[in-house]
């Protein structure tokens, strides 16, 4: 699925959310790398364009459980915030 990155970080920054500082951010970049390797080990990598999203959600120091709700949220999934002021991608397009 492709989507439109620079829309998207527009809406994330357009949320009023406490940011990461840099020595957090590093801390979930090397998790994320972890959790990266494990998905490839297991066969399921991610594509350009999510990784691409995940990276712009790290750049933003979006914190880990809103960096979630942002992903749940962009999938409309049931369990997305409601009030999030994230587009569901099925709608942007």
């Amino acid at each position: 699925m492709t989507f439109d990155l620079d829309a998207i970080r527009r809406e994330v920054r357009a949320l009023e959310f406490e940011r990461g500082f840099p020595a957090d951010v590093a801390e979930w970049r090397e998790a994320d790398a972890e959790s990266r390797a494990n998905l490839a080990i297991e066969g399921m990598t991610l594509s350009a364009d999510e990784e691409a999203l995940f990276d712009m959600l790290r750049d933003e120091a979006v914190p880990p459980a809103l960096a979630t709700q942002i992903i749940l949220k962009l999938l409309d999934h049931p369990d997305a915030d409601p009030v999030l002021a994230i587009t569901p991608l099925e709608r942007a397009c």
